[in-house]
């Protein structure tokens, strides 16, 4: 008896008891299961990857609490959608009911119009808001709303939480209980659903398909790797934005703008169109990169990834491929330097090393008469004072008074930053012009 609804439909838990993962949510001490079961339950945010349980868990709280439930997507709401569902909502209220509940799925794509359309109602208590996402919201949602909402987070579900649901699967499901089905290896299972519950009953569904087609429903089904491997290649797309591939992609496309091959991070680029992959991602990571592999060797590449991010927010697909691929063909070919990275991150382990080292007097703020009589910015030089607007000052704390954080890289531009730095700080710091030995910075870490 073959249903038409997915097994993960079918398997989706109608409570917390039967809902697998998430324990720091969802065990007897956390603070959203007090909240479930009381029914006091604030507007939130729930943040993780697909298939982790986000829309089961909407759900779930709505169904323990009697509430109204209306659910949006993202995707193909705008606006009128919203306010139609604010007003479905104001409209359902009765006294001493719970507020209804409005599930946001993918609220992450909300532009700042349509995210601000939920703010009064939010504030104003006509519903309780429940938006799901899988990107950071610290990043994607707007700070007024996002201030008047808790964020949970949630994992990738563990190996063991996976093959326990296959397990419940194969008892309880409508249809795979009615046949002798046995698994006997899980890891291909495992790999292929990366965490997501999702994934993995959609997989298990598709083997199982396959072998009844080929063997009837009487004959035991042997859930193999070999098997899981050879029908799930036959059947999925070759890119998949939410899994493990989505993640070994964009690696690749990194690397290769990083390597300075325009021709191999427009072939990466070029799956991910393909792959329907959400362009801001992929701007936000030129944006990054920018910064983090090109960085002053030619400062125009961040004012370049800023005004696209800026321009693919704006257009989306399939224009923004465009924009898309210009600037990575520019940062491809853009000159590479990571010294303000390391520079950064050698400053922060200096201060956790250090901790807090005083200001020198000579530095301080003095704007009462105490303090200039405390010694407070005695001794200060003012540069524009002198020639060149330069003074062989001491700016850094005494204990670090000679400790050099930035290294100049070898491209055109740092070469004349490390001949000023010779001239100007050479004495104290110990850098040497272009040609002379040259300071050794920290390797980068693996990105």
């Amino acid at each position: 008896m073959y249903s038409e609804k997915p097994l993960a439909e079918r398997m989706r838990p109608d409570d917390l008891g039967a809902f697998f993962g998430q324990p720091h949510l969802t065990g007897n001490e956390s603070v959203l299961k007090k909240g479930i079961e009381s029914g006091n339950i604030p507007s939130l945010i729930l943040w993780g990857p697909p298939g982790s349980g986000k829309t089961t868990l909407a759900r779930i709280i709505a169904r323990k609490g009697d509430r109204p439930f209306y659910q949006l997507s993202a995707i193909s709401s705008g606006v009128k959608d919203v306010r139609e569902a604010i007003e479905k909502a104001s409209n359902s209220r009765f006294f001493n009911r719970p507020r209804p509940l409005l599930f946001i799925d993918e609220i992450h794509r909300f532009n700042k119009a349509q995210q601000d359309s939920l703010l009064g109602a939010v504030e104003q208590g006509v519903l309780t808001l429940i938006g799901a996402t899988t990107e950071n919201p610290s990043f994607e949602v707007i700070s007024p709303l996002l201030s008047r909402c808790q964020v949970f987070i949630l994992k990738p579900l563990e190996n063991e939480e996976l093959k326990e649901m296959v397990k419940e699967a194969l008892r309880r499901d409508i249809w795979l209980s009615t046949l002798n089905v046995r698994v006997e290896e899980f890891e291909a299972l495992l790999r292929i659903s990366g965490g997501d519950a999702r994934k993995l009953y959609n997989a298990l569904e598709l083997v199982v398909s396959v072998e009844v087609d080929r063997e009837g429903e009487k004959k035991e089904i042997v859930i193999t790797d070999k098997k899981v491997m050879e029908y799930i290649q036959q059947n999925i797309a070759l890119y998949d934005k939410d899994g493990e591939l989505h993640y070994d992609i964009i690696s690749a496309f990194i690397k290769s703008v990083r390597g300075s091959d325009p021709n191999a991070a427009l072939y990466w680029l070029a799956r991910m169109v393909e792959g329907g992959e959400d362009p801001v991602f992929i701007a936000r990571r030129l944006l990054i990169l920018a910064s983090e592999d090109i960085g002053l060797a030619n400062p125009n590449a961040l004012l370049l990834a800023q005004a696209t991010f800026d321009a693919v927010k704006s257009t989306g697909w399939p224009e923004c491929r465009i924009i898309l691929a210009e600037t990575t063909i520019f940062l491809a070919l853009a000159q590479k330097s990571n010294s303000a990275y390391l520079a950064v991150d050698k400053a922060i382990e200096l201060v956790q090393k250090s901790g807090d080292l005083p200001v020198p007097l000579h530095l301080r703020n003095a704007p009462t008469s105490l303090m200039k009589e405390s010694g407070y910015g005695k001794g200060y030089r003012y540069a524009h004072n002198y020639e060149g607007g330069f003074t062989d000052h001491q700016f850094m704390p005494d204990q670090l008074s000679n400790v050099a954080i930035y290294h100049p890289t070898d491209n055109q531009r740092e070469r004349e930053s490390r001949e000023l730095l010779a001239r100007l700080w050479g004495k104290r710091y110990g850098y040497k012009a272009p040609g002379e030995q040259k300071e050794s910075g920290d390797p980068a870490p693996e990105s």
